[in-house]
């Protein structure tokens, strides 16, 4: 469903729900990569492990291209204890897969939705948009790397 648009765009986020369901699949079937979201949480911990093994049967069933870009830490509280080491068992689990970016706990971004605007366009200069801004240059930045080795990689020989 998506092969038509593929060419007109750099980059199709899918936005699909936290819940392991048919609707979450079928978009890891459609996508070369994943993010994910991640609450800084303990319960969180342990969908996250659901998550990696979903993607881990998506990749040798239906789609071998999925891989996890990254995890974002979403809805983050520097105060809270349980989220540092949340935070750092994540680094040290996933290493480079964890985003730069952090996403604070914030309270524009609870509002935004309620209007049926995006973040952004709410209030540009809360620190949970300028996060989500970060993100994206941070997206780029990374995009570019891969591109760059890619393209430093030697050409396969032909026999």
């Amino acid at each position: 469903a998506l092969e038509p648009a593929l060419g007109n765009y750099d980059f199709i986020l899918l936005d699909c729900p936290p819940a392991l369901n048919m609707l979450t699949v079928n978009g890891l079937v459609a996508s070369d990569a994943v993010m994910i979201p991640m609450q800084c949480e303990y319960y969180a911990l342990e969908g996250l492990t659901d998550l990696v093994n979903t993607v881990k049967r998506v990749r040798q069933n239906l789609n071998p291209r999925l891989d996890i870009d990254g995890l974002l830490r979403t809805m983050f509280d520097p105060r809270s204890t349980l989220a540092q080491q949340v935070s750092a068992q994540l680094q040290s689990h996933f290493g480079t897969k964890v985003y730069t970016t952090v996403v604070p706990r914030n309270i524009r971004l609870a509002e935004a939705p309620s209007f049926g605007i995006p973040a952004v366009n709410f209030d540009a200069a809360c620190k949970g948009s300028q996060a989500y801004m970060a993100l994206a240059v941070e997206l780029l930045e990374r995009e570019q790397i891969a591109l760059q080795s890619r393209a430093a990689e030697p050409a396969p020989a032909q026999n």
